[in-house]
């Protein structure tokens, strides 16, 4: 098993369908789980996918609208049904305070074990800050205030074996080099630069409802792993922009022109099906080049390794 992987708990768009429940998506990364968008019924696709309440870290919602956000009171009271014992941070427009509030207290339940810090995103930028990742958020265009969401390890260097044998250093001498970033070896002082080369750290983008728009393409930038909604085909393109949606040919052009490396397209109208479906994937596949995912229900999807 992946340890960096996206769990698909649902796919489908406004209505959902007998193969497809609302949306919801846990990425596991690392000893760290974010979980975006619980639509209804989330807390049941966890039970069939396998993802406990304890694994929540962080709730991303990208906005208020019923199939992104009607599965949090289940997944609230189930944190504090299992005790979870950490702080789970919630992330959400701003905007929409109240209807957060009314989600959380939607029903009656004691929670005074549920230790939840709400982060309302007010604007584009850092909205948390680990030693693993820095999570981002960037205003979408939608019909309702909108955020996508971004994160970034950080960048670090590839140590190069045939460089470090030349220069006479192994073992616990790699680990100070690293920490230190200078060690005086046989043949006199080493830098960290000359050993080894940058490696970019992984990326993960997370775009829901939205026209095409400068965030969407700055939330994909060089993306490992591009999530992307896609609740039109190209024929239906007066209506994604009439009701603040992509096609999936978009999202393939997203993905191409922000370099991603993986396309999962999700978010799907419940007018599509079969060819339909495949109709889209292949649209999406034709303007991006790359590798295309048509996400189902209770998919695991690894993010793309990086070399080295």
């Amino acid at each position: 098993m992946s340890n960096r992987e996206l769990v698909v708990l649902g796919t489908a768009s406004q209505v959902p369908t007998r193969r497809r429940n609302h949306n919801g998506y846990l990425l596991r990364w690392e000893a760290d789980g974010i979980l975006f968008d619980p639509g209804e019924g989330t807390q049941r696709q966890m039970q069939f996918a396998g993802v406990t309440a304890s694994q929540i870290g962080r709730i991303c919602i990208t906005h208020f609208h019923g199939d992104h956000c009607l599965g949090l009171p289940g997944v609230l009271q189930r944190l504090s049904l299992d005790q979870v014992p950490h702080v789970v941070e919630a992330y959400y427009p701003a905007e929409n305070r109240e209807v957060f509030e009314r989600l959380r207290y939607a029903a009656l339940y004691r929670d005074d074990s549920l230790r939840l810090e709400e982060r309302p995103v007010g604007g584009d930028g850092t909205v948390s800050q680990s030693r693993s990742f820095r999570l981002e958020a960037r205003r979408l265009s939608h019909t309702v205030p909108a955020f996508g969401y971004r994160l970034a390890e950080p960048d670090g260097r590839r140590m190069l074996p045939d460089k470090l044998a030349a220069a006479g250093i192994a073992g616990p001498d790699v680990g100070r080099l690293q920490r230190d970033g200078r060690l005086r070896a046989e043949h006199g002082m080493v830098s960290l630069d000359q050993v080894s080369e940058p490696r970019p750290g992984q990326r993960f983008a997370f775009i829901m409802d939205t026209r095409l728009c400068d965030a969407v393409f700055e939330l994909a930038d060089q993306a490992d792993l591009l999530v992307c909604e896609s609740t039109f085909a190209e024929a239906d393109a007066s209506l994604a922009r009439e009701y603040g949606h992509l096609t999936a040919g978009q999202a393939g052009r997203i993905a191409a022109q922000a370099r991603a490396r993986l396309l999962v397209l999700t978010h799907f109208s419940q007018r599509y099906d079969g060819d339909g479906l495949q109709r889209m994937a292949d649209e999406a596949a034709a303007a991006f080049g790359g590798e295309v995912v048509l996400a189902s229900d209770l998919d695991r999807i690894p993010v793309p390794r990086r070399p080295g």
